[in-house]
């Protein structure tokens, strides 16, 4: 009986408890995305994720910093609204405070979504970033929130920056509007 247990926890995946929906428009993506959040493996990042969507934070929020072959980010509630001040979105968070990390063992496959972060691990706040391809030396090192389950094609079309930093040149795509499902 224990090892059936055992068996069963190991092809188990975490839960899916809730997802946002994501609206995004721009020169490059136009659509939607739907990612399921990993409750059950970032609890607190899960929470201050859905809190700042339904409160409308992400509404109107660039997506400042996208490489080619790695990842778009975006989430800046402080600085990166749209027709702000872009020289300084990226560096922003939100009232609340940081998070400290929960590091999982979920690589850092296409359409995971993580928590971008400062050099403290403990620095998460409001901004995430969506895989475009794996990118598993951010294994264990940053908290994985959640999977796009739907709209990959909208996340690949998101508008490219610039140089070695990815910063987004001209009209950025924007997150139009976030919302929680369930």
């Amino acid at each position: 009986m224990h090892r059936l247990a055992a068996l069963l926890a190991l092809v188990a995946s975490p839960a899916l408890a809730t997802g946002l929906q994501v609206e995004i428009e721009g020169e490059g993506a136009n659509g939607t995305v739907v990612i399921d959040l990993l409750e059950d493996v970032a609890p607190g990042h899960v929470e201050q994720i859905t809190a700042l969507a339904s409160e409308g934070a992400y509404d109107g929020v660039v997506f400042h910093r996208v490489i080619d072959g790695f990842m778009a980010q975006t989430g800046d509630v402080e600085f990166g609204k749209l027709g702000g001040d872009m020289r300084r979105a990226g560096t922003g968070g939100s009232d609340r405070p940081d998070l400290a990390a929960e590091f999982s063992d979920i690589p850092f496959d296409r359409g995971v979504v993580g928590m971008a972060r400062a050099q403290d691990p403990n620095s998460a706040n409001s901004q995430f970033f969506i895989m475009f391809d794996e990118g598993y030396f951010l294994n264990g090192d940053y908290t994985v929130i959640g999977r796009v389950t739907d709209g990959m094609d909208v996340v690949d079309a998101i508008k490219r920056g610039e140089g070695r930093n990815g910063a987004v040149v001209g009209q950025p795509d924007v997150m139009k509007s976030v919302t929680v499902t369930d």
